[in-house]
């Protein structure tokens, strides 16, 4: 199997374990649904330094198994320990909705590609419109879901998608480029993380549909 074809086959891999993580019930599975992505992410990343001939990306594959595979979901299993919320509440948009939602966004992003003719991501277009519909997941996450944390993870899909998109795109970016935006994203979410806690301590419930005191 050629390099492309694994990193293709690995890119539609994604895409099932985004699904997973935006329609999973449960917060806990959820986020170790999301550790699973993460760690395609990463095998991702080492298709590509191998394929590409492309050294910095070795070192995003080591940032963002810390990062991605370990830290974030350390952060969200341990906030939904502190607030003992094991389950979402109902979401702002039906399952069946939400899902043909979701396979609608992933061809949009196939059609959004189909022009490309760069001569970088000829033969990469399958796991370039995947990183485009990680994103628009992501975005779907926010909006279709109802719990603090299950937006937060939505963030994180997002970022994933971005990244995936900067790897392929720009995949001989210096180093310091993919630390400084993990690190922007672990902060990010460790900002939501104690904010979702606080919300939780002063409303009880982490249903944003709830928070009706911070409006106006």
């Amino acid at each position: 199997m050629s390099g492309t074809s694994v990193v293709n086959a690995l890119a539609v891999l994604l895409i099932l374990t985004s699904m997973l993580v935006v329609e999973t019930r449960k917060l806990r599975r959820a986020a170790y649904m999301y550790s699973i992505q993460s760690l395609v992410l990463v095998a991702i990343f080492l298709s590509l330094a191998v394929f590409m001939q492309a050294e910095p990306l070795y070192i995003w594959s080591i940032t963002a198994l810390i990062t991605k595979t370990f830290l974030v979901p350390y952060l969200i299993i341990r906030t939904l320990k502190t607030v003992g919320n094991q389950e979402e509440e109902g979401p702002a948009l039906e399952t069946n909705s939400s899902i043909f939602l979701a396979v609608g966004l992933v061809a949009l992003s196939f059609v959004i590609v189909e022009p490309f003719h760069m001569h970088a991501v000829l033969k990469l277009k399958v796991a370039l419109a995947v990183s485009i519909a990680h994103f628009l997941l992501g975005l779907l996450c926010i909006l279709a879901r109802r719990n603090a944390l299950k937006q937060i993870l939505g963030y994180c899909l997002m970022e994933n998608g971005s990244h995936l998109t900067l790897a392929i795109m720009a995949y001989n970016a210096p180093e310091t480029v993919e630390i400084g935006i993990l690190t922007d994203a672990v902060f990010a979410v460790l900002i939501m993380t104690i904010i979702a806690r606080r919300l939780f301590k002063v409303f009880g419930t982490l249903d944003t549909d709830k928070f009706t005191l911070l409006k106006g």
